[in-house]
């Protein structure tokens, strides 16, 4: 009977050990095939190089948007070249890009299109809006009235638009890239939390380094321009997404975003009793997506096929601080999210 017992254990764990070599087999393998198609991503960031000094947070929040299927909000003063990175990504990729410039008085046909009667046909014709395009760049999105931000917002959710009785399917790829100033309170219209949501990314843009300055300096007094041609095309674009949903992510990983998205709602569960006061609401289980997705899309940027905890921390800022509401209590205390976020992820375990 001990000798059937011992027989069992010792089958049971080479099995378990059979599974374990397995696995580490299939995420080096996995890794390879990632480190081989994620090339484009250095081709990319070169390009941008070329126009845009420093700013790489922005070109990797740019590239993370774009392999994860998700938009991106900029926020940050005037002349940070927010526009000018947007614009330079869509001509390295062969796509269609449209800007529109949000203005209080524009109108949601402006955005999305409208019917217009065509005296040669006799008859009302679709007129499809700039929204229609691969790369489509919101400027001062806060600058427009809450029906143009919902019209906008709903083609980025459904990834359709409906002009009278006709519903058109957007472009693919589909990116909206928003900005927004955050100094200027006259003539805006802060966009609700709710439709804040609907981003993957809110990216905070700094200042660049003194030596960066420098260096902008004597590129723009020069007087020439940097021209920037297509590496690739939008299909492209297409596979490396399924490349990137290959990237492999751990249960642990996937505990330690559940952890931290969970600590948003509930912080006095992760001894941040301090924190309970401080926030209205947490994350949704949106932010958990997004955050898995973000790190799966950094981790490729990385070239790298599976993600590590630090994968998730350098993505965290960025889809969780426009999903945090505060309280009166945290503006009194000029508390923000960005050190709510920062807290949260030293306190929660890693794996």
């Amino acid at each position: 009977m001990i000798l059937k017992i011992n027989c069992y254990f010792c089958y049971e764990i080479c099995k378990y050990k059979i599974k374990i070599m397995a696995e580490i087999v299939d995420i080096r393998e996995l890794n390879e095939r990632i480190e081989r198609q994620s090339t484009f991503v250095t081709n990319l960031m070169t390009g941008m190089d070329q126009v845009i000094v420093g700013q790489k947070h922005l070109v990797e929040s740019l590239l993370i948007g774009l392999l994860s299927d998700g938009h991106v909000l900029l926020e940050g003063v005037p002349g940070l070249a927010k526009t000018k990175a947007i614009r330079t990504l869509a001509s390295l990729i062969d796509a269609q890009f449209s800007r529109i410039q949000f203005t209080p008085d524009l109108l949601p046909a402006d955005v999305i299109g409208t019917m217009i009667y065509s005296q040669k046909d006799g008859a009302f014709i679709s007129k499809k809006g700039p929204v229609f395009a691969n790369f489509v760049l919101a400027d001062e999105i806060n600058r427009a009235p809450a029906k143009v931000q919902s019209a906008l917002l709903e083609a980025m959710q459904e990834r359709q638009v409906t002009i009278s009785t006709n519903t058109y399917e957007l472009p693919k790829p589909f990116l909206v890239l928003a900005t927004q100033n955050p100094i200027e309170q006259e003539g805006t219209y802060p966009l609700p939390e709710a439709q804040v949501d609907r981003f993957m990314l809110k990216v905070v843009i700094d200042y660049p380094k003194l030596e960066e300055e420098k260096k902008i300096i004597r590129q723009n007094i020069t007087g020439e321009e940097q021209k920037v041609l297509p590496i690739m095309g939008t299909k492209e674009i297409e596979d490396a997404r399924k490349v990137v949903r290959d990237v492999y992510l751990d249960e642990k990983i996937e505990q330690y975003i559940a952890d931290i998205v969970f600590a948003t709602r509930y912080p006095e569960k992760y001894n941040l009793k301090e924190l309970k006061g401080f926030i209205s609401f947490g994350g949704s289980p949106r932010a958990s997506i997004n955050l898995a997705l973000a790190s799966r899309a950094y981790a490729f940027i990385k070239h790298r096929g599976y993600v590590i905890p630090e994968d998730v921390r350098a993505v965290a800022h960025d889809v969780l601080r426009h999903r945090i509401g505060l309280t009166y209590e945290a503006e009194a205390s000029n508390v923000t999210a960005e050190e709510i976020v920062s807290k949260i992820l030293n306190k929660v375990e890693v794996p």
